[in-house]
């Protein structure tokens, strides 16, 4: 393609747009992981720069995603010991999305189900919704999960934070009513992390804070550890990879629809499987495609990968320079945010529509979706695909008996009785061959099809005891020529 001034300024401009919309995710996202706001921040920028620099995908943005932070927080809290397990299993992860693209996997995530996509990331949508909850309210999050939030809900209610609960409630209504004229210049996300700030820095002292972050390059976690604990660690990691890819490869089509491109999808997975094995390298949380910051960098004139490295860039300097800024983050402000995110994310689309959906794809979808809130993520997918499988075997089913002719014949010659007479109860076999085309008005002299195929079959009188019509049935009687 030829890169001229007007497509380097579009990637500017979309780079630093993209990276402002990017840093309140990343924070966010990276407190639901369970890693801290850290972790999403060193994320954004090891996904985001080594996924554009393998060109995949024209104007897509990497980083963190909501599914992503709900699926590293089921392996913080279920899958891994310490910290460095967890690390090992977005490395491994990493590893896994290199080897989907080199045997050339991924045009094959575009025929994942679409009932099976909505009930996840409804599925994602309301466990972030849930999470938040009680960081609305000022209370700290507790672990177990979806579950461990439902059943704290009570004590959080019964003893709230009001300056936590004022601060997100302004947060979320700077996020839903941002006026649309003002969303150019200052994204909804960072004007509400913005006005959220200072309510609880000069005003609203007692909501919780972030706290303290590390500034500076993180250091590389000791890779002799990382070897110890791979293999143990690839159920969680393949499920990380396979997430990490539908969530990318579907975020392209997205992407390919905003500039009028095409992306390679392998080579797309091989650099988010690098980006993520960096991030895993240096302590962040995996990333994805990000539907966001995307759309927005396409709006705004990203055309190229150049914007996603730019992004990469910007939120680089953003963690160095800005660093011990972001600890005086209070945890409502976070939490406002996700909740409108988490809001959006829920597949509304698929539920408005849900009297006009067949049953069979609303059972999937909300099969995949309750097992995603209450069970685990794999489970959720495994068991959705599964579903999904069979109800379209079942439609194939359907669909070649609604437009298939059988006719058959063997099964008629099998069940005749002895004088050659079919039984009454069996199908009319004149009008099955006046189906094929064989009328007596018209025969020629030529012989019968249903004699042809019967002496080819080897039923005549001199060979009749050793016709075997169960081996005619499986294709076992040999043809004689």
């Amino acid at each position: 393609m030829n890169y001229d001034l007007q497509t380097l300024r579009g990637d500017v401009l979309g780079g630093i747009t993209s990276a402002v919309v990017l840093l309140p995710m990343a924070l966010a996202y990276g407190v639901v992981s369970g890693l801290g706001v850290i972790a999403g921040l060193y994320g954004a920028v090891a996904v985001g720069l080594f996924a554009s620099l393998f060109w995949g995908t024209k104007a897509l943005i990497s980083g963190p995603t909501g599914p992503m932070a709900v699926a590293m927080a089921v392996v913080v809290g279920t899958y891994a010991e310490n910290i460095i397990e967890a690390f090992t299993i977005v490395i491994v992860a990493g590893v896994i999305q290199i080897l989907l693209g080199l045997i050339k996997m991924g045009r094959y995530v575009a025929y994942t189900p679409y009932s099976v996509i909505s009930g996840f990331t409804s599925g994602v949508g309301v466990i972030i919704v849930l999470l938040q909850v009680l960081p609305f309210l000022g209370a700290p999050s507790p672990g177990g999960g979806t579950v461990g939030a439902i059943r704290a809900m009570p004590e959080a209610v019964g003893s709230v934070n009001f300056h936590a609960l004022a601060i997100a409630l302004v947060t979320l209504v700077v996020t839903v009513a941002w006026p649309t004229k003002l969303a150019r210049a200052l994204p909804p996300t960072l004007a509400a992390l913005i006005v959220g700030t200072l309510m609880g820095v000069l005003w609203l002292k007692d909501a919780p804070l972030i706290g303290t972050v590390p500034t500076g390059f993180p250091d590389i976690i000791d890779t002799h550890t990382v070897l110890q604990h791979a293999i143990g660690s690839f159920q969680p990691a393949l499920v990380l990879a396979l997430l990490a890819s539908i969530n990318t490869l579907l975020m392209s089509l997205i992407a390919d629809s905003l500039t009028r491109g095409t992306h390679n999808p392998n080579r797309e997975l091989m650099g988010q499987g690098v980006g993520n094995i960096v991030s895993g390298l240096f302590g962040g949380m995996p990333g994805a495609g990000n539907i966001p910051a995307t759309v927005v960098n396409a709006r705004i004139g990203g055309r190229t990968p150049v914007s996603g490295v730019l992004c990469a860039l910007v939120l680089m300097s953003l963690v160095l320079g800005l660093g011990e800024y972001v600890g005086e983050i209070p945890h409502a402000v976070l939490a406002g945010i996700l909740m409108k995110v988490g809001w959006d994310i829920i597949d509304w689309r698929f539920i408005t529509r849900i009297h006009r959906v067949q049953r069979e794809h609303l059972v999937v979808m909300v099969i995949t979706l309750g097992l995603t809130v209450f069970a685990d993520l794999l489970s959720a997918i495994m068991l959705g695909l599964i579903v999904a499988a069979l109800v379209s075997a079942r439609q194939f089913e359907y669909l070649e008996l609604d437009s298939v002719i059988s006719a058959p014949l063997l099964d008629i010659s099998f069940l005749a009785d002895e004088e050659g007479e079919e039984d009454a109860d069996e199908p009319d076999l004149d009008g099955m061959l006046a189906l094929l085309g064989d009328d007596d008005e018209d025969d020629d002299g030529g012989s019968d099809p249903l004699d042809s195929m019967l002496a080819l079959l080897g039923d005549d009188e001199e060979d009749e005891d050793a016709f075997d019509p169960f081996s005619a049935r499986c294709g076992l009687v040999s043809f004689r020529g």
